[in-house]
Protein backbone atom coordinates (compact mmCIF):
# COMPACT_ATOMS: atom_id res chain seq x y z
CA UNK A 1 0.00 0.00 0.00
CA UNK A 2 0.91 3.12 -0.98
CA UNK A 3 2.31 6.03 1.79
CA UNK A 4 0.26 9.16 -0.24
CA UNK A 5 -3.41 8.83 -1.81
CA UNK A 6 -3.50 7.95 -5.49
CA UNK A 7 -6.01 9.12 -8.06
CA UNK A 8 -7.84 5.85 -7.41
CA UNK A 9 -6.96 4.84 -3.57
CA UNK A 10 -6.46 6.21 -0.31
CA UNK A 11 -2.59 6.43 0.88
CA UNK A 12 -1.61 4.68 4.12
CA UNK A 13 -1.48 8.07 6.19
CA UNK A 14 -4.89 8.93 5.22
CA UNK A 15 -6.39 5.39 5.94
CA UNK A 16 -4.53 5.36 9.56
CA UNK A 17 -5.91 8.71 10.45
CA UNK A 18 -9.34 8.79 9.47
CA UNK A 19 -9.46 5.17 11.86
CA UNK A 20 -7.27 6.77 14.54
CA UNK A 21 -9.77 10.49 14.48
CA UNK A 22 -13.13 8.19 14.16
CA UNK A 23 -12.30 5.90 17.46
CA UNK A 24 -10.67 8.49 19.11
CA UNK A 25 -13.80 10.91 18.51
CA UNK A 26 -16.43 7.78 19.67
CA UNK A 27 -14.04 6.85 22.62
CA UNK A 28 -13.92 10.45 23.63
CA UNK A 29 -18.28 10.93 23.51
CA UNK A 30 -18.20 7.86 25.59
CA UNK A 31 -16.20 9.33 27.87
CA UNK A 32 -17.67 12.95 28.24
CA UNK A 33 -21.01 10.80 28.46
CA UNK A 34 -19.96 8.73 31.32
CA UNK A 35 -17.85 11.71 32.88
CA UNK A 36 -20.94 13.84 33.59
CA UNK A 37 -22.89 11.14 35.38
CA UNK A 38 -19.89 11.06 37.80
CA UNK A 39 -20.18 11.57 41.40
CA UNK A 40 -17.65 13.47 43.83
CA UNK A 41 -16.54 10.32 45.61
CA UNK A 42 -15.85 8.39 42.41
CA UNK A 43 -12.60 7.28 41.60
CA UNK A 44 -12.83 8.57 38.35
CA UNK A 45 -14.14 11.95 39.27
CA UNK A 46 -11.14 13.60 38.75
CA UNK A 47 -9.19 11.20 36.32
CA UNK A 48 -11.77 10.97 33.96
CA UNK A 49 -11.63 14.53 32.41
CA UNK A 50 -7.78 14.50 33.17
CA UNK A 51 -7.91 11.82 30.18
CA UNK A 52 -10.69 13.51 28.00
CA UNK A 53 -8.92 17.03 28.16
CA UNK A 54 -5.69 15.21 27.21
CA UNK A 55 -7.00 13.06 24.21
CA UNK A 56 -9.03 15.78 23.61
CA UNK A 57 -5.59 18.37 22.54
CA UNK A 58 -4.05 15.03 21.21
CA UNK A 59 -7.21 15.04 18.98
CA UNK A 60 -6.63 18.60 18.26
CA UNK A 61 -3.33 18.27 17.12
CA UNK A 62 -3.99 14.87 14.69
CA UNK A 63 -6.89 16.79 13.31
CA UNK A 64 -4.96 19.67 12.38
CA UNK A 65 -2.11 17.68 10.43
CA UNK A 66 -5.09 15.49 8.83
CA UNK A 67 -6.19 18.94 7.31
CA UNK A 68 -2.74 19.99 5.87
CA UNK A 69 -2.51 16.30 4.50
CA UNK A 70 -5.26 16.48 2.79
CA UNK A 71 -4.60 19.85 1.18
CA UNK A 72 -1.28 18.57 0.31
CA UNK A 73 -2.58 14.96 -0.66
CA UNK A 74 -5.59 15.19 -2.27
CA UNK A 75 -8.68 12.54 -1.87
CA UNK A 76 -9.26 10.12 -4.42
CA UNK A 77 -11.35 10.99 -7.44
CA UNK A 78 -15.19 9.83 -7.01
CA UNK A 79 -16.06 6.44 -8.57
CA UNK A 80 -17.85 6.50 -11.43
CA UNK A 81 -20.28 5.13 -9.97
CA UNK A 82 -21.26 7.76 -7.71
CA UNK A 83 -23.99 10.63 -8.81
CA UNK A 84 -23.71 13.75 -8.62
CA UNK A 85 -25.79 14.42 -5.17
CA UNK A 86 -23.58 11.58 -3.66
CA UNK A 87 -20.42 13.48 -4.53
CA UNK A 88 -21.65 16.56 -3.35
CA UNK A 89 -23.32 15.38 -0.01
CA UNK A 90 -19.74 13.89 0.75
CA UNK A 91 -18.17 16.67 0.15
CA UNK A 92 -20.76 18.48 2.30
CA UNK A 93 -20.47 15.83 4.92
CA UNK A 94 -16.58 16.25 5.35
CA UNK A 95 -16.42 19.91 5.50
CA UNK A 96 -19.30 19.65 8.12
CA UNK A 97 -17.35 17.02 10.42
CA UNK A 98 -13.87 18.88 9.97
CA UNK A 99 -15.94 22.32 11.53
CA UNK A 100 -17.72 20.47 14.34
CA UNK A 101 -14.76 19.06 15.26
CA UNK A 102 -13.26 22.45 15.77
CA UNK A 103 -16.12 23.76 17.09
CA UNK A 104 -15.80 20.83 19.80
CA UNK A 105 -12.28 21.00 20.42
CA UNK A 106 -12.11 24.52 20.65
CA UNK A 107 -15.40 24.98 23.40
CA UNK A 108 -13.85 21.75 24.87
CA UNK A 109 -10.65 23.86 25.71
CA UNK A 110 -12.39 26.91 26.64
CA UNK A 111 -13.93 25.07 29.36
CA UNK A 112 -11.20 23.95 30.80
CA UNK A 113 -9.21 26.91 30.61
CA UNK A 114 -12.37 29.18 31.43
CA UNK A 115 -10.47 29.76 34.98
CA UNK A 116 -7.35 30.95 33.32
CA UNK A 117 -5.81 27.25 33.99
CA UNK A 118 -3.75 25.35 31.67
CA UNK A 119 -4.40 21.68 30.94
CA UNK A 120 -1.43 19.29 31.40
CA UNK A 121 -1.56 16.54 28.55
CA UNK A 122 -1.01 13.26 30.43
CA UNK A 123 2.29 14.96 32.51
CA UNK A 124 3.72 15.74 28.96
CA UNK A 125 3.44 19.44 28.40
CA UNK A 126 0.71 22.32 29.53
CA UNK A 127 -1.50 23.94 26.58
CA UNK A 128 -1.85 27.74 28.34
CA UNK A 129 -5.02 29.66 28.53
CA UNK A 130 -5.60 31.77 26.00
CA UNK A 131 -8.08 33.86 27.26
CA UNK A 132 -7.48 34.38 30.92
CA UNK A 133 -10.04 34.38 33.41
CA UNK A 134 -13.55 34.75 31.99
CA UNK A 135 -16.46 34.50 34.29
CA UNK A 136 -18.82 32.38 32.25
CA UNK A 137 -17.05 31.12 29.57
CA UNK A 138 -17.08 27.45 30.40
CA UNK A 139 -21.39 27.50 30.96
CA UNK A 140 -21.36 28.83 27.25
CA UNK A 141 -18.69 26.64 25.91
CA UNK A 142 -20.09 23.79 27.28
CA UNK A 143 -23.41 24.40 25.69
CA UNK A 144 -21.94 24.28 22.67
CA UNK A 145 -19.26 21.13 23.08
CA UNK A 146 -22.57 19.49 24.30
CA UNK A 147 -24.26 20.32 20.88
CA UNK A 148 -21.26 19.85 18.90
CA UNK A 149 -20.18 16.70 20.06
CA UNK A 150 -23.95 15.29 19.25
CA UNK A 151 -24.21 16.66 16.20
CA UNK A 152 -20.54 15.07 15.40
CA UNK A 153 -21.89 11.51 16.27
CA UNK A 154 -24.89 11.95 14.39
CA UNK A 155 -23.44 13.38 11.25
CA UNK A 156 -20.33 10.44 11.27
CA UNK A 157 -23.15 7.86 12.01
CA UNK A 158 -24.93 8.88 9.20
CA UNK A 159 -21.23 9.17 7.36
CA UNK A 160 -20.67 5.39 8.48
CA UNK A 161 -24.01 4.04 7.03
CA UNK A 162 -23.66 6.01 3.63
CA UNK A 163 -20.27 3.83 3.67
CA UNK A 164 -22.15 0.67 4.05
CA UNK A 165 -24.63 1.33 1.93
CA UNK A 166 -22.43 1.72 -1.11
CA UNK A 167 -20.71 -1.19 0.05
CA UNK A 168 -23.79 -4.02 0.45
CA UNK A 169 -26.69 -2.26 -1.94
CA UNK A 170 -24.63 -0.42 -3.93
CA UNK A 171 -21.16 -3.37 -4.06
CA UNK A 172 -18.50 -0.64 -4.96
CA UNK A 173 -15.65 0.35 -3.42
CA UNK A 174 -16.23 3.30 -1.41
CA UNK A 175 -15.48 1.40 2.00
CA UNK A 176 -12.86 -0.69 0.54
CA UNK A 177 -10.78 2.12 -0.37
CA UNK A 178 -11.00 3.51 3.37
CA UNK A 179 -9.96 0.11 4.87
CA UNK A 180 -7.06 -0.01 2.25
CA UNK A 181 -8.55 -3.28 0.63
CA UNK A 182 -10.00 -1.87 -3.05
CA UNK A 183 -10.24 -4.40 -5.35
Amino acid sequence: MQVRNSSSNFGAVSIVVHWLVAFTVFGLFGLGYYMVGLSYYDDWYRLAPDIHRSLGILLFLVVLFRVVWRFANPAPEPLPSHTRWEVTSAHFVHVLLYILLFVAMVSGYLISTADGSSISVFNWFEVPSVTGQVKGMEDIAGDIHYWATWAIVIVASLHALAAVKHHILDKDNTLRRMLGVSR
